[in-house]
């Protein structure tokens, strides 16, 4: 896997003088995340530009979501997507240009705030990309949407929007294209065949007693042993099924800070992930996991109450193959044919199919087809730096998406990314003089 930077087979016209500005405007971002549902600053940013490059532009969709339009003639309609969003999470990059930002978290109290999963890249790129296409206005016919969307990381935005009545304001697209950057090599990109990534559910255990003394633990209901009972169960869930789902305590709560030693709390909150690539599967576990959660308190000589809330939950990203097709190929004649790499089905996940036909329930556009790819991320120094005798060992050993080490290779990534959506874009909408 080769990582040293390569010019593109078919440059684009203009890209140079895109590089400059779109690397500034990736810089604001980065420097000022903001959290899922708090966008504000950054969906006006997003917006800005939109309109000075001559888009309609619709705020506020679902909060803070922003979509944008330009109409060009009779052809298909095309929609570019990125994201809003970053993660309470504490930049360690060591960059000049690092995250310091803090935010009220969910529960009141101050978290740090960090670009940690390539969104700013994201929305840099469809902004670039939208800039391009939108002053070659000769090289394409039919509608260009573009979309800022919030709430990503939380699951919640591309519903919020649609239920806002997203593709009732604009032209609703006839395919949505979307990329995600990745730790491996910056300058490519990758391309799965169907599924790209799971679906999920996220539930909220919530074990409530009466709490007590540590010395009579046994005439309390104790709500933190039955937590941690279930945590231990949890390895049963679909156990023995065929493609079961991964199931995956992520927090458990319990007590206050400065809580004593000798009490036993009243709460214990736990949170669950589930991620697989079949819907039944994972409705099943979800069931697997409240009745686990019902028998692991029964067992208490004084049963805590259990309730059992979904947080989340999305569907498996699944990429159309003749769109994909399209896509895929036009990345080949753009970066040649080394550069274009596969990407197995991932276990992260993602409410871009909603945005597609698969959303279908909330938007009434069944026919809305996805193409999905990944976009390399990581920069030849950081690659070069990164431990292990061959590329596998090197892709382990890489800061991960939400990792407060993850930092994107400014100049490949947005280079590779603004000419993959561009291409990917041109290749879908009706045809200009080329």
């Amino acid at each position: 896997m080769s990582t040293k930077p390569t010019r593109t087979t078919q440059e684009l016209p203009g890209l140079a003088q895109l590089l400059a500005p779109t690397a500034e405007f990736y810089l604001d971002l980065h420097r000022h995340p903001e959290l899922s549902g708090a966008e504000a600053r950054t969906a006006a940013r997003f917006a800005q530009r939109l309109d000075a490059d001559g888009f309609r532009v619709l705020r506020g969709i679902g909060g803070h979501g922003i979509v944008a339009e330009l109409r060009n003639g009779e052809g298909p309609a095309v929609l570019l997507r990125a994201e809003l969003d970053a993660l309470p999470v504490a930049e360690a990059t060591g960059a000049p240009y690092a995250s310091t930002a803090t935010a009220t978290g969910p529960d009141g109290r101050p978290v740090p705030v960090m670009h940690a999963c390539g969104h700013d890249a994201h929305l840099a790129c469809v902004a670039a990309a939208g800039r391009w296409l939108a002053a070659r206005r000769d090289r394409w016919r039919g509608t260009l949407l573009l979309l800022g969307q919030p709430a990503e990381e939380t699951l919640g935005g591309a519903r919020a929007m649609l239920e806002d009545g997203l593709y009732d304001r604009v032209t609703p697209p006839d395919e949505v294209l979307a990329q995600h950057t990745a730790p491996f090599p910056a300058g490519m990109v990758a391309h799965a065949e169907g599924q790209v990534l799971a679906g999920s559910r996220t539930l909220a255990v919530a074990f409530e007693g009466d709490g007590g003394h540590a010395a009579t633990a046994h005439l309390a209901a104790d709500p933190l042993r039955a937590a941690a009972g279930l945590v231990t169960r949890l390895p049963e869930v679909a156990a023995g099924e065929s493609g079961r789902p991964t199931v995956t305590a992520t927090a458990l709560r319990s007590g206050d800070a400065g809580h004593p030693g000798n009490v036993v709390p009243d709460r214990a909150d736990l949170l669950v992930s589930l991620r697989g690539f079949a819907e039944p599967a994972l409705d099943r576990a979800a069931a697997d996991v409240s009745r686990l959660a019902h028998a692991e308190a029964a067992t208490a000589a004084l049963p805590p109450r259990v309730t059992v809330t979904t947080v989340s939950r999305s569907g498996v990203t699944v990429t159309d193959p003749e769109v994909t097709d399209g896509v895929r190929t036009a990345h080949r004649t753009a970066f040649g044919a080394a550069r274009v790499t596969a990407w197995p089905p991932a276990l992260a996940t993602e409410d871009f199919p909603l945005l597609t036909g698969a959303g279908a329930d909330l938007h009434g556009h069944g026919g809305i087809r996805g193409c999905y790819w990944m976009l390399g991320a990581t920069g030849p120094a950081q690659w070069a730096a990164a431990p292990g005798p061959d590329a596998a060992a090197k892709l382990r050993a890489l800061p991960a998406n939400h990792s407060p080490r993850y930092l994107p290779s400014v100049r490949l990534t947005l280079q590779t990314g603004i000419t993959a959506m561009v291409t990917g874009a041109l290749a879908r909408l009706g045809a200009g003089e080329r």
